[in-house]
C-alpha cells in the first residue's frame, strides 16, 4: 500500500505487532464514501449567498426607511450577524444539533465545534462535511432574528435589541430548529416537514415580529401617513430586493445539500414562486393606481419567503399557484394589519415572512410528492391527507412557543433596560441618538447640528 493513499469507504487498518485495529471512516456519509466534492463546493457557494442575504436585508430595509434611521437598522443587522456567529459557534450548533434530549434541544457534546468534523459527514448531511453542514446552517440561524429588525424599526434602542436577539435566538430558534431539523420531535415523533424554513425561520420571526409591533406600538406620525412613511432611498432598497433574490437560490437549493435534481427543483420553485407573487402584487397595486417599485419588490421577497418550505418538495406546477397565493395573501394582510387594524409593522415582516411561510409550510401538506424528493412524504393530492395536519402541528407548535417567549422577553427587557426610545428621540432619528451619525449629511443634518456635536462630545465642525 502506498503511503499516504486515500482510502474511501472502508477503513484504515492500523498494524501493531501480530493485532491489528480497524478505524471505521465516513460511516456517516452516504455508501460510507468519502464527501463528494461537487456537493461540497454547491454548499459552500450556498453558504455564502446566504451570508450574502443579511446585508442585503440591511440595504432592503434601510431603503424603505427614513433617512434618519437608515444607519440604524444597518448596525443593527451588522451588529446581529457577528453576535450571532459567536453564539452559533460557542453554543448554538450544539444546541441545534447535538445529541436529542428528549426531543427538546440538543446537548453540549459538540460546544465550540468539537468534533464537528471537516472530512467525515454528518448524520443530518450524509453527502457534505459535517462541518460545511454547520456553517451552512449557521447562516440560517444568523438571519432568522435578524428578520424581526423590519417590524420595530425605528423606535427600539439598540441594546435592546442585543438583548432581544441573543435571548431570542437561545430560547426560540435554537429549540425550533432542533425539534424539525435536528431529530427533535416535530419529526421524530411526527414527520413534520419544512425544506428550508418556512416554519423554523418565516413563521417563528413572522409572529415573534408582529408580537413586537403590538409591544412596542405605533411610531409617531401613523395616522399621517396611513402607516405607509415615505421611504429614504428607493433604489437602494432595490438593490437590497435583488441581492436577496439572488441569495435566496443559496437559501433553498443549498438546502438540498447537494448539487442535484432536488436542488434544481429548487431553484425552479424558488424563481416562479417569487414571481407569480410579484405579478399579483403589481396588477394590484396598479389597480389602485399606479404599479410602484415598493409593491414589487415586497410581491417578490412575499413569494420567495412562502415558497421557501416547499421548495424542495413540490413540482414547478404547483409553484405557480403557491405564488399567486402567497402574492394574494401577503398583499391583502398588509391592507387588514397595518391600514384596517392600524399595527405599525414597519416593514410588514409578519405579512411577506410570517404569512407566507405559514401557508407554504401549509401548502407541503396538499402539493407535495415522493417524485420530487424521496426524503419527504405525499400530500393530500397524491393520497395522503394526514400530511396536512402534520403540518398544521408544526405551524401552530412553533407559532406559539415564538409568540409566548417573544412576550415574555420584551417584557422582561422593558423592566430591565427598556425596549422603546421616547417621541422626542423618535423625532432625532435612531441615527443621531443611538449612534451619533448621519448617512445622508446634506439632507438629514438640518436644524441637528448642535444636537449631533453633544451626543459625540466633540467641538469638531462635522459639517464643513
Amino acid at each position: 500500500m502506498v503511503a499516504g493513499e486515500i482510502i474511501k469507504g472502508v477503513a484504515a487498518e492500523i498494524t501493531n505487532g501480530s493485532s491489528s485495529t480497524v478505524v471505521q471512516k465516513y460511516l456517516d456519509c452516504a455508501n460510507q464514501v468519502a464527501p463528494d466534492p461537487g456537493n461540497t463546493t454547491w454548499v459552500l457557494l450556498s453558504t455564502i449567498l446566504v451570508l450574502g442575504m443579511m446585508p442585503a436585508l440591511a440595504f432592503f430595509e434601510a431603503g424603505l426607511l427614513r433617512s434618519k434611521n437608515t444607519l440604524s437598522i444597518i448596525t443593527q443587522i451588522m451588529s446581529g450577524i457577528v453576535v450571532l456567529t459567536v453564539m452559533w459557534q460557542a453554543f448554538g450548533y450544539s444546541l441545534t444539533f447535538g445529541p436529542d434530549q428528549k426531543g427538546i434541544i440538543g446537548n453540549l457534546d459538540h460546544a465550540f465545534l468539537i468534533n464537528v468534523s471537516y472530512d467525515d459527514c454528518s448524520p443530518n448531511a450524509p453527502n457534505i462535511p459535517a462541518a460545511a453542514y454547520a456553517f451552512f446552517m449557521m447562516m440560517f440561524a444568523n438571519i432568522t432574528p435578524l428578520l424581526m429588525t423590519g417590524a420595530f424599526a425605528e423606535r427600539v434602542k439598540f441594546k435592546a435589541f442585543i438583548a432581544l436577539t441573543v435571548a431570542w435566538e437561545i430560547i426560540v430558534f435554537y429549540p425550533v430548529a432542533h425539534w424539525i431539523w435536528g431529530g427533535g420531535w416535530l419529526h421524530k415523533y411526527f414527520g413534520v416537514l419544512d425544506f428550508a424554513g418556512g416554519i423554523v425561520i418565516h413563521t417563528s420571526a413572522g409572529v415573534s415580529a408582529l408580537v413586537i409591533a403590538l409591544y412596542v406600538g405605533k411610531r409617531k406620525e401613523f395616522e399621517k401617513y396611513g402607516g405607509e412613511f415615505p421611504p429614504s432611498n428607493l433604489p437602494l432598497a432595490t438593490i437590497g430586493a435583488a441581492l436577496l433574490w439572488m441569495g435566496w437560490f443559496g437559501f433553498n437549493a443549498g438546502s438540498a445539500l447537494a448539487a442535484g435534481n432536488i436542488a434544481t427543483s429548487a431553484v425552479a420553485s424558488t424563481q416562479i414562486g417569487g414571481s407569480f407573487s410579484a405579478i399579483v402584487w403589481i396588477i394590484l397595486s396598479a389597480a389602485k393606481g399606479k404599479p410602484n417599485t415598493v409593491s414589487v419588490i415586497n410581491g417578490v421577497i412575499a413569494g420567495l419567503a412562502g415558497i421557501t418550505p416547499a421548495s424542495g418538495y413540490i413540482n414547478s406546477q404547483y409553484s405557480i399557484g403557491l405564488g399567486i397565493c402567497l402574492g394574494l395573501a401577503s398583499y391583502y394582510s398588509v391592507v387588514l394589519l397595518k391600514h384596517k387594524l392600524h399595527i405599525d409593522d414597519a416593514l410588514d415582516v409578519s405579512s411577506v415572512h410570517g404569512l407566507t411561510g405559514i401557508i407554504g409550510s401549509l401548502a407541503i401538506g396538499f402539493c407535495a410528492e415522493l417524485s420530487v424528493n424521496p426524503n419527504g412524504a405525499n400530500g393530500a393530492f397524491y393520497g395522503n391527507p394526514k400530511l396536512i395536519g402534520t403540518q398544521l402541528l408544526g405551524v401552530v407548535s412553533v407559532a406559539v412557543w415564538a409568540a409566548a417567549w417573544t412576550w415574555v422577553l420584551l417584557k422582561i427587557i422593558d423592566a430591565t433596560i427598556g425596549v422603546k426610545i421616547d417621541e422626542s428621540e423618535e423625532e432625532l432619528g435612531l441615527d443621531l441618538v443611538e449612534h451619533g451619525e448621519f448617512a445622508y449629511h446634506n439632507i438629514s443634518l438640518q436644524g441637528n447640528e448642535n444636537h449631533y456635536s453633544s451626543v459625540n462630545n466633540s467641538t469638531h465642525d462635522f459639517f464643513k
